[in-house]
């Protein structure tokens, strides 16, 4: 029988185990996930407890739109009640606690501000029409700086837009206006988010969790620890995988690959060399190691041409560097003070940025429990910032630099509540400074990223982040599942692709929206020193 390989355990990787078996036919005793970390889900994590903080990296946006990743998850039960599934899990937590954000914006004064005008002038409008209208190819090589005047970063739009997605002034066109075009849909009710899906719990808990008990009852094997440092590739114009090597506990092996085998790797890594600190320290940046996803990477593309340019992603570390935090507590103090300052019962309010913020910090209150097993008298919260090497406001030193004790400081200084101190007495915070987490939106050209599979290959694949979709967009569970699915029905040779990626742009009724909205009417925002 045919074995698959792959590396990584990331939602690409699981993903690619679960179609193989669902779709391709394949036993899971058959299937192998080698995986150089000591916990599987990759980016999707999420850990800690009452006692110690919980902490998670980031949190995803999902929307109505996730094709492949609902038809992924129709298949996998949910842990909560195995007779749904976990994209009817998803549906009905939508249904009950969708977003309505009346505090998406708030001014330097720590009050909100109307976010539903855009806050265009008619040369915004412009280019933005232009931005979306321009082929892609026109775009290699470009920053959306270069797309825009000074002006469209100081828009109500910018500030939800890229708080929204994470991008930056100097990220690529390429990529923002892929998001522009695949969620134009969004565009009526970006103010209030209410066109935003999230999962029940945090994504570690919703979705990984339960994939992984789903593949392990039908017999894949999970080989923690396990880094895949090189695959021979074979003589010949062909694309073929012959063996893998590994190494694993200070042993190194060789896999060989057979007749007929798969090989599918997560190549580079968003969340590579992340760190933590705690309350009372900050996180160290420290990308001296290397990380096997972007060293495997490295090693294939330096063997032949067509498997991308991983030095465009991995090599501009300031570009493509922002810093999150997680927030733990046992008293519903800030909670409560929260309701009344948005307006908005904790876990239906979406994101709440402040735009005058140096640091340009946005914050959520998630339903609660955010975490599986978390008790009911605890409460846990997230935030991030997009300019992290920014002194703060309050806190005159970087965020990268910062304590979780400053950070809620800070973010505390940037809100008209009340009970402060006492929010801060029994709050524990920890921050996570991470290097490559835009690192997908960095400025690139057509070729940079792989192929999924790539021209000429036999049995190879490349899954995730760093692997081309045309048209999709990254960053996004969405996308990662994609690459999978698209790989298992090539490589196979399936009648069933992946639907197409969805295309509201081609829809009169959504472009009328949409340009309804562009439209809006309000007085143009103050600018913002950080754009």
């Amino acid at each position: 029988m045919a074995k698959a390989y792959l590396v990584g355990s990331g939602i690409a990787a699981l993903s690619a185990a679960a179609f193989l078996i669902r779709d391709g036919g394949f036993a899971g005793s058959d299937i192998v996930i080698l995986e150089e970390q000591g916990r599987e889900g990759g980016s999707l994590d999420a850990a800690g407890s009452p006692e110690t903080g919980y902490t998670m990296r980031g949190g995803r946006m999902f929307e109505i739109h996730f094709d492949c990743t609902y038809d992924l998850l129709r298949s996998i039960p949910s842990l909560d009640n195995p007779a749904v599934s976990v994209t009817d899990d998803t549906f009905a937590f939508h249904k009950d606690f969708a977003w309505d954000d009346h505090a998406r914006l708030v001014d330097a004064a720590g009050e909100p501000i109307d976010a539903h005008s855009m806050g265009f002038s008619e040369r915004d409008r412009l280019e933005l029409v232009k931005c979306v209208a321009t082929p892609e190819q026109m775009l290699d090589g470009k920053r959306i700086t270069d797309c825009f005047s000074p002006e469209f970063f100081t828009t109500n739009f910018w500030w939800m837009w890229c708080t929204t997605f994470a991008f930056e002034p100097w990220h690529s066109a390429i990529e923002f206006r892929r998001y522009l075009n695949r969620f134009v849909h969004l565009f009526k009710t970006f103010d209030s988010m209410s066109g935003i899906y999230r999962t029940k719990y945090n994504q570690f808990d919703s979705i990984v969790r339960p994939l992984l008990k789903w593949l392990t009852e039908q017999g894949v094997t999970i080989r923690l620890g396990a880094r895949v440092t090189d695959v021979r590739l074979a003589g010949g114009e062909a694309l073929t995988a012959e063996a893998l090597t590994v190494t694993s506990g200070g042993k190194t092996e060789e896999i060989t690959v057979g007749a007929g085998d798969l090989v599918m790797i997560t190549n580079g890594s968003m969340t590579a060399d992340s760190t933590l600190g705690s309350t009372d320290t900050a996180p160290v940046l420290d990308t001296s190691g290397s990380a096997g996803a972007w060293q495997l990477w490295r090693t294939l593309a330096a063997k032949r041409s067509g498997l991308g340019r991983p030095e465009v992603f991995d090599s501009s570390i300031t570009d493509s560097t922002w810093e999150s935090f997680t927030v733990t507590t046992k008293d519903p103090t800030f909670f409560a003070e929260m309701e009344k300052f948005s307006g908005s019962e904790a876990g239906k309010g979406g994101l709440i940025t402040f735009k005058d913020s140096n640091w340009l910090l946005t914050i959520v209150l998630n339903h609660q429990p955010h975490f599986r097993e978390q008790p009911s008298d605890t409460f846990v919260w997230w935030g991030y910032a997009l300019f992290p090497d920014k002194a703060g406001n309050h806190v005159e030193k970087p965020m990268s630099a910062c304590t979780g004790a400053e950070i809620l400081q800070e973010a505390l200084s940037h809100l008209t509540i009340g009970n402060r101190e006492q929010i801060m007495k029994n709050s524990i915070v920890i921050p996570a400074i991470m290097p490559y987490i835009t690192s997908q939106f960095l400025v690139r050209s057509h070729g940079d990223r792989p192929d999924v599979v790539p021209a000429g290959s036999t049995n190879l694949a490349f899954i995730g982040q760093y692997a081309e979709v045309p048209d999709d967009v990254v960053f996004t569970v969405e996308y990662s599942v994609r690459t999978a699915q698209v790989a298992v029905a090539t490589l196979l040779g399936l009648d069933t692709q992946p639907k197409p990626v969805y295309k509201g742009s081609h829809n009169p009724k959504v472009l009328i929206e949409a340009l309804e909205t562009l439209h809006r009417h309000g007085n143009k925002t103050t600018a913002h020193a950080g754009s």
